[in-house]
């Protein structure tokens, strides 16, 4: 047993009190009650969500971030699961596995999953992982890196976002070649926007064998969707007569509207054909409204589904996904920020001049200071 004087009493945080406003600020260590965890992390990524400003404002000052992973330091008394030095994948939010919600694949609905959290957030050189979020606490491969395993969230998001616009059972395994893996030939899928999820989506669907189309006005982006298996990819302006050609006027089977604006959702509405689905990937500012035509959608049997964040059967597949190269920082483009930049990175990402920000963390000493304290 190592004292736990070899842990540092503080450690530093990345506090934000607004879009423009991120603090690096001291904090003490979390203390561990029954069957937590400690971990140091290793890398987080900046979140999509966490650049809009109406969300932000909402839950600020706080920690944020909430895609970390990183290498367990300490367990609390009656810990397991898990050992010192494990690599781990921590999901902030984590469902009891056992309520009518969970049982029927609802995982975000389950009271557990809203009410848990990681503490105090993944911008943070360490962060406590209460027991019950250990039920979406995963292990990660030896070859996947922090960089890699802070996508899984993320990743998660998407995966469980390909289920509802495809309508793919949980049992399915979204892992090419895995037992039960849906084939998805002959499917047409549109991605409205190549960010990190846009891209996400094109290069999950494009593994499983769909064919993928994508938009965005970047054209940086529009290359790295190819290069992951789009199809086609088109300036948003000429997107709906270029997906129409492309599809001799079938248009998509599903569309995913990545950014939250009426603008995409107009656009994704009109880019899905017949008994397609459109997915709302990002939710619109709560007071925006959003007016279609209904009597067309209705005589075209659209069907517009949303998908909000993820559950354990989303992360594991995203970690195997992840594990499988299908998924990975260096094919998205990512870029790579040391704490304490976080200001740095969240810069870039907001002004899209990067695909995706991933902060790393180093060592605060010379090793790995771990404790067992049971």
């Amino acid at each position: 047993m190592i004292d736990s004087s070899t842990l540092p009493a503080t450690m530093r945080a990345a506090v934000m009190y607004d879009v423009d406003d991120i603090r690096i600020e001291e904090r003490t260590l979390p203390t561990l009650a029954s069957g937590d965890v400690l971990v140091r992390t290793g890398a987080s990524g900046v979140c999509s969500g966490d650049l809009m400003p109406w969300y932000v404002r909402k839950k600020a000052p706080f920690v944020f971030g909430h895609e970390p992973a990183g290498t367990v330091v300490a367990l609390g008394p009656d810990a397991s699961g898990f050992a010192i030095g494990d690599r781990v994948f921590a999901h902030h939010h984590a469902s009891c596995l056992r309520c009518d919600a969970c049982l029927r694949g609802r995982f975000v609905h389950c009271a557990t999953w809203r009410a848990t959290a990681i503490e105090p957030g993944g911008m943070a050189e360490y962060f406590r992982v209460p027991h019950a979020n250990l039920a979406d606490t995963l292990a990660l491969p030896a070859g996947v890196s922090f960089a890699d395993a802070s996508l899984v969230e993320p990743l998660g998001c998407v995966v469980k976002s390909l289920r509802r616009a495809l309508a793919i059972p949980q049992t399915s395994p979204l892992v090419p070649n895995a037992p039960g893996a849906p084939e998805l030939r002959g499917t047409t899928l549109y991605v409205i926007g190549a960010g990190v999820m846009g891209l996400m989506h094109v290069a999950v669907a494009a593994a499983l064998g769909a064919t993928v189309f994508a938009s965005d006005f970047h054209a940086t982006r529009r290359d790295i969707a190819r290069a992951l298996g789009a199809c086609d990819v088109f300036e948003p302006a000429t997107a709906g007569a270029a997906l129409a050609a492309a599809t001799r006027g079938r248009f998509a089977d599903a569309t995913i509207c990545g950014p939250g604006t009426p603008a995409a959702l107009e656009a994704a509405v009109a880019a899905t054909g017949a008994d397609g689905t459109v997915l709302m990937f990002t939710p619109i500012e709560p007071q925006e409204r959003y007016v279609f035509d209904q009597s067309a959608a209705y005589f075209r049997d659209l069907r517009l589904v949303s998908s909000y964040s993820a559950g354990p059967t989303d992360t594991r597949d995203a970690l195997a996904l992840i594990a499988a190269g299908i998924v990975d920082a260096r094919k998205l483009a990512a870029t790579e920020f040391a704490f304490p930049a976080v200001d740095d990175a969240y810069a870039e990402m907001r002004d899209a001049r990067v695909v995706k920000a991933i902060v790393t963390f180093t060592e605060c000493h010379e090793r790995i200071a771990i404790v067992n304290l049971h």
